[in-house]
């Protein structure tokens, strides 16, 4: 496909995902329990009954993600740091936790061999119960902001020489109203007393977004004076806020579409970017939203070097509601006539709409005047969950959501001149998507949790072969492995169960009729996968396809990193890329070693090299 004018190579694309959501793990190397600990292992907290203890397991299982990352070709991967796994107890005067450093320092390390560009939260919702313990958390801004600033400086002190790219706080209107207004999410305070014994639904969400507020900004200003003349990295902070188009053209429900966006948006983008709060907030909440004192204003205005922006529908805008959190505006996504606005996902929040998102973005840009970084923007298939995987991983409504999203975002930028530098779907795996369980899948990489193995979902390959069509790419860019991967009636996947199948083929009933793949991946892992009828043809073409997955190919009688262009440390007296890599990444095999010759090598049958893989 020719595209006229292409994305520039500077722009940042990757998938995200966020800490509790993924990595599973709560109580190893010394993690400290989060909010969501408990809140989720309380029954009726989440849809399923189920928890964050598992989740995709990441925390195990990061270097076979972060390698199946690289098969994807992408070049940044957003993730989130768990607060109380860097400090246990979450507190200033407690003790930091050397695991939880040299966790993330593994991550990112990794991440940077594999040319992938990390881009850390600090905060996605997990506070670590402590301190709520303690003090009530977010509630206590005496407490909380020099505790998530110190927080914050041990990680920038840990791995600022490597992250240029940082976000403070994830969503804090999701923090504020679903934390302690609704009391849907950890620490689950509200006035339902049905729900939650403790909370005051009318005042604590927005003593809790005055805090959030004022942590961000204190720890923008600590990494602006301590740390970026050196590291030189980018902070700010990343909102959540849909586009809201008014349901009719009635004067009042076009003033209840901007009220909305006041308070969607503007809570906290018009105090961090403009210096103030917006006025439809002011009055309807009077006394009851706290005001930052002329020393706290100087401090938050300004305190983002950029507009992080989750963004995933559109609403239509109706006047009259009840909700604060909402404006005061009712939400609805069928129009007057009766037709929807889209596509229904999974969530009943969520339907397709992208000349929403293009709107959004000209909106954001107009009227707060920075580069936008988009951090999430996804879809969860409705009834995906329940499908076999042969067709959950078609997922056809998920690939025209991203289809329409990125066509507005293109549009935005090249007819209406909007400064966008990111975009992150969400989310790079299926994963614990907090009250709702497991039961949603937003991940453009299907999990099966019984096994925790990774399926590349179809919406994955749209998105990569989009950017490869519409971004400069390097001069020799490689095709990303997946977009060349053998079609086969099985879906590929990167084995990640570590009593996998490669240990039982010769047992299992298909062994008879069908070759299994024993080939190990990163992590001493194994791949599983079938071929019917032991065809060596295909079987041949399935051990040259993992080659291509590793970044290997067959040289000289070696097998060498595809990017290489000193085949041996001998040639060149210098140490090849192999060399200097960790223990987990595969090494060059090296006939010439032996007696036979390098012309003989170099007529060695797939089976001879092989063999120097399997088991």
């Amino acid at each position: 496909m020719s595209v006229e004018r292409k994305l520039p190579q500077d722009f940042i694309w990757g998938f995200a995902t966020a800490s509790f959501q993924i990595e599973g793990s709560v109580d190893v190397d010394g993690r400290g329990k989060s909010i969501w600990d408990d809140f989720s292992r309380t029954p009726g907290k989440t849809l399923d009954g189920k928890n964050g203890d598992v989740a995709t397991d990441s925390y195990r299982l990061w270097r076979e993600d972060i390698a199946l990352l690289k098969q994807y070709g992408i070049k940044a991967y957003r993730f989130s740091i768990a607060w109380s796994r860097i400090i246990p107890l979450g507190g200033r005067n407690d003790p930091v936790n050397p695991k939880g450093i040299k966790f993330y320092s593994d991550v990112i390390d990794e991440l940077l061999r594999a040319g992938i560009t990390p881009f850390v939260t600090l905060y996605h919702w997990d506070l670590p119960q402590e301190l709520h313990n303690r003090y009530g958390g977010w509630l206590n801004k005496d407490e909380i902001v020099p505790d998530f600033v110190n927080y914050a400086r041990i990680c920038f002190q840990s791995f600022g020489d490597r992250v240029k790219h940082w976000l403070t706080l994830n969503e804090p209107w999701c923090v504020a109203v679903l934390g302690y207004g609704r009391g849907v999410f950890a620490p689950g305070r509200c006035s339902d007393r049905n729900r939650s014994a403790e909370g005051d639904s009318s005042t604590e969400p927005w003593i809790v977004a005055h805090n959030l507020i004022l942590s961000h900004a204190s720890a923008v200003k600590v990494y602006r004076d301590e740390f970026k003349p050196t590291q030189e990295g980018m902070i700010g902070i990343t909102l959540n806020g849909d586009w809201e188009v008014p349901y009719d053209n009635s004067p009042e429900n076009i003033a209840a579409a901007q009220q909305a966006l006041d308070v969607a948006i503007g809570w906290y983008a018009d105090p961090v970017y403009l210096g103030f709060y917006p006025y439809h907030m002011k009055k309807m909440l009077g006394d009851r939203l706290p005001d930052f004192s002329p020393e706290e204003w100087a401090l938050v205005k300004g305190s983002s070097d950029f507009y992080g922006m989750n963004t995933y529908t559109t609403n239509l805008a109706k006047a009259g509601g009840e909700d604060e959190f909402q404006g005061l505006v009712d939400y609805t996504f069928t129009r007057a006539d009766g037709t929807e606005l889209g596509t229904q996902a999974h969530c009943a929040w969520l339907q397709t709409y992208p000349e929403g998102f293009r709107a959004l973005l000209n909106y954001v840009w107009k009227r707060y005047k920075l580069p936008i970084y988009v951090t999430e923007n996804g879809f969860a298939v409705k009834g995906e969950d329940s499908l076999p995987i042969e067709e959950a991983i078609k997922d056809h409504d998920r690939v025209e959501y991203f289809r329409g999203a990125t066509d507005s975002l293109y549009k935005a930028m090249y007819e209406d001149g909007v400064d966008i530098r990111s975009y992150f779907p969400w989310s790079f795996l299926d994963n614990f998507e907090w009250a709702d369980g497991y039961g949603t899948r937003f991940g453009v990489t299907y999990v099966d949790y019984q096994t925790q193995k990774r399926y590349p979902k179809e919406s994955a390959k749209f998105l990569i072969k989009w950017f490869r069509e519409h971004q400069e790419q390097p001069s020799g860019s490689a095709t990303p492995p997946i977009l060349t991967a053998q079609t086969t009636s099985v879906p590929e996947h990167l084995s990640l169960d570590s009593h996998s199948s490669a240990t039982t083929a010769t047992n299992s009933p298909s062994a008879k009729t069908a070759w299994r793949c024993p080939l190990k991946t990163n992590g001493n892992l194994a791949c599983g996968h079938e071929i019917a009828n032991h065809d060596k043809a295909l079987v041949k073409q399935h051990f040259e396809w993992h080659l291509t997955q590793v970044g290997l190919a067959v040289r000289n009688g070696e097998l060498e990193l595809l990017d290489s262009s000193t085949p041996s440390k001998e040639k060149t007296g210098t140490t090849p890329p192999l060399e200097r890599a960790t223990a987990t990444t595969p090494r060059p095999i090296r006939y010439a070693e032996k007696t036979t010759t390098p012309e003989r090598a170099k007529t060695s049958t797939w089976k001879s090299i092989m063999r120097k893989l399997v088991m």
